[in-house]
């Protein structure tokens, strides 16, 4: 992100689930408010001109949907496993907190304070009321810890929590990143964390390494360049080594059984869009 700004490209994952409740029946993700926080211009350019629905859009808003339901179905799992805390890191635009099914569940927003303040604009003008359970928790992941972060916000260390960490990942640098991971596999048991991540590119083939690039050099036209790429099976063992007890990885064919399954309008998750990861303690 560029220093003092929101993030663009927050704004684009925003985008694509808002036009994934008007152009996709059924929705994987339902969320009556996504329309609401990208803002009156965004909502009415979407309306009137959708052009979300060539392939790559397509598939993209597929892996957005996909990656927000995954993460909301984990959530629910935790919480009837007892888990009362709920941590969005990077929440950017998400609306879960607002539309929050789980009572007695607290949610903590963590984002960089420049994208959080605009969140807040963003709220206000959609006339999204911002719920008592939730603590918007400003954090710059790359100049201070989560820790010191969630501990100004009354977050409970000492008891169990679910965290969601979408979008983040290739933004950071590794020590970053592994350092968060790291806070999380000390957590209580029965916390758990799902989060999405770029695949090496050495274990590509040809067609995924071009739409990886066309990808990165997009959102590095935004000022957010990728710089983080990981090999799903060390990525697995180093999270076991942490201390996780068990880890799931899913990419497109596993989401698209689970979520795209009998369609009859073609939405799926293809090539090397996403690849997401759950690891509990």
């Amino acid at each position: 992100m560029q220093e003092g700004t929101f993030s663009k490209t927050a704004h684009r994952v925003a985008v694509r689930r808002a036009a994934h409740q008007l152009l996709d029946q059924p929705r994987v993700l339902d969320d009556p408010l996504a329309l609401r926080i990208i803002g009156a211009e965004a909502e009415n350019e979407l309306r009137s001109n959708p052009k979300e629905d060539h392939a790559f859009s397509r598939a993209f808003r597929a892996f957005m949907a996909a990656r927000s339901r995954f993460a909301e179905d984990e959530l629910a799992h935790a919480v009837a496993h007892g888990v009362k805390q709920y941590v969005v890191l990077g929440a950017g635009l998400d609306t879960f907190a607002y539309r929050n099914p789980h009572p007695g569940l607290r949610v903590f927003e963590v984002d960089h304070p420049a994208t959080q303040a605009w969140k807040r604009e963003r709220l206000q003008a959609g006339g999204i009321a911002i719920p008592t359970s939730l603590t918007f928790t400003p954090i710059d992941f790359e100049r201070q810890t989560l820790a010191d972060g969630l501990g100004q916000s009354g977050f409970n260390v000492n008891a169990a929590a679910f965290f969601s960490w979408l979008g983040v990942t290739p933004y950071l640098t590794r020590e970053a990143c592994m350092s968060t991971l790291s806070f999380i596999a000390k957590m209580p048991v029965g916390s758990g964390v799902v989060f999405d991540f770029a695949v090496d590119p050495a274990l590509l083939n040809a067609g995924q390494r071009q739409a990886l690039e066309a990808l990165s050099q997009r959102v590095a036209r935004y000022g957010e360049p990728f710089q983080l790429f990981f090999d799903p099976e060390k990525l697995q063992d180093e999270l076991k080594g942490m201390g996780f007890r068990r880890t799931e990885f899913l990419q497109g064919k596993e989401l698209n059984a689970r979520y795209f399954k009998d369609r009859k309008d073609g939405l799926l998750v293809r090539g090397s869009i996403g690849h997401l990861m759950a690891a509990w303690v």
